[in-house]
């Protein structure tokens, strides 16, 4: 059976709690055949490089636990490291409106947090002591360039809990007890990818955020509550986040909340062949700069591909996008390295 993009839009509002306005000029794109594992055959170059060498697989007696939600690049980027260093572990998937979960285990609503199966069992004896490991960043910290932020202290040798993706990647991959240490290269600094992420933002949250949420398949927005967190609190483009979130003042309160969910409903049900033209485009500039179908810069397995590969993956629940040949390969070799799946079976 043919569904339509507009009565697809529809039953997808229901599903993410909005009502998806009609629209009379949009084409039937789910007639077509499936393309987003269409790769298009380009003649950039190929370079014959080494896949990474996963090294064995490490299972501890108790092991650590990630909280994340799924969608998010920086919680994808520690489940690719560890999945790259061959760390069994546990995945927490947290609701987008839990709050009160993130803040009893750093004190803020954040993910990815990542924590001992020890500091998970004190959770439940509050009467024994837990390390918070403190982060510090400096305004020189070089952040940009992916480098993880300087630590305050050492870590204990057990029972502590810590967030930001980057200083979690710094621990398993300097801490022998999670396998051979320093198999990640560092950031090369690559100003032309970044170059790159920063031209295509608008484009991707246009596509992307009302896709999270329309899917009804994300574990962090299995509930109807979820789903209007993430709308509350992520803006569509062209507004900022101070016009949608507000700043809590009457002077500014942001918008109301039935205007961002037909805003959601109205980008479903937009016709998106022009910013899935506009992006295939762009997905070719990017497959120009990638130097092998393993990983984006020459030298080896970094962190220019814990950061690229974990943004990039958003971009699968996209129906209709259409790989370059080795941009296409990059993605399904990292996702099988790092045992993170695609998006591109529940593509929209």
């Amino acid at each position: 059976m043919k569904v339509s993009l507009v009565s697809l839009a529809a039953l997808l509002g229901v599903a993410a709690g909005f009502s998806a306005a009609p629209s009379s000029n949009v084409v039937n794109t789910r007639s077509v055949a499936t393309t987003s594992l269409t790769s298009v055959q380009l003649s950039s170059t190929q370079v014959d490089a080494a896949p990474f060498a996963k090294p064995p697989r490490v299972v501890r007696e108790q092991l650590p636990t990630v909280y994340v939600y799924d969608h998010c690049p920086f919680c994808v980027r520690v489940r690719l490291a560890m999945g790259v260093k061959n760390i069994k572990h546990l995945i927490h998937f947290l609701a987008n409106d839990d709050i009160a979960s993130p803040t009893a285990l750093v004190g803020k609503k954040i993910a990815p947090i990542f924590l001992t199966h020890d500091s998970c069992c004190l959770l439940r004896y509050p009467s024994q002591p837990m390390v918070t490991y403190n982060l510090v960043l400096s305004k020189n910290q070089s952040k940009q360039h992916n480098q993880p932020t300087q630590l305050k202290q050492e870590l204990p040798e057990d029972n502590f809990v810590m967030g930001e993706s980057l200083d979690i990647i710094a621990k398993i991959d300097t801490d022998p007890r999670f396998g051979p240490t320093n198999q990640i290269l560092p950031a090369s600094g690559r100003k032309d990818i970044k170059a790159w992420q920063k031209s295509v933002q608008t484009l991707l949250r246009t596509l992307q955020r009302p896709r999270y949420v329309a899917t009804g398949l994300l574990p962090e927005f299995q509930q109807i509550d979820g789903r209007h967190a993430f709308i509350k609190n992520h803006q569509l483009p062209p507004y900022e986040k101070p016009e949608w979130k507000g700043d809590g003042t009457q002077e500014n309160p942001g918008m109301d909340m039935d205007v961002k969910l037909k805003l959601y409903a109205e980008a479903m049900a937009a016709d998106p062949t022009p910013l899935v033209e506009d992006l295939n485009a762009r997905l070719v500039e990017l497959d120009d700069m990638l130097y092998s179908e393993h990983y984006c810069s020459e030298g080896g397995f970094s962190l220019d591909d814990v950061d690229l590969w974990a943004r990039l993956r958003s971009i699968t629940i996209v129906s209709g996008v259409q790989w370059p040949t080795k941009l296409r390969s990059y993605m399904d070799n990292l996702s099988a390295l790092g045992d993170v799946p695609l998006y591109d079976e529940m593509a929209l």
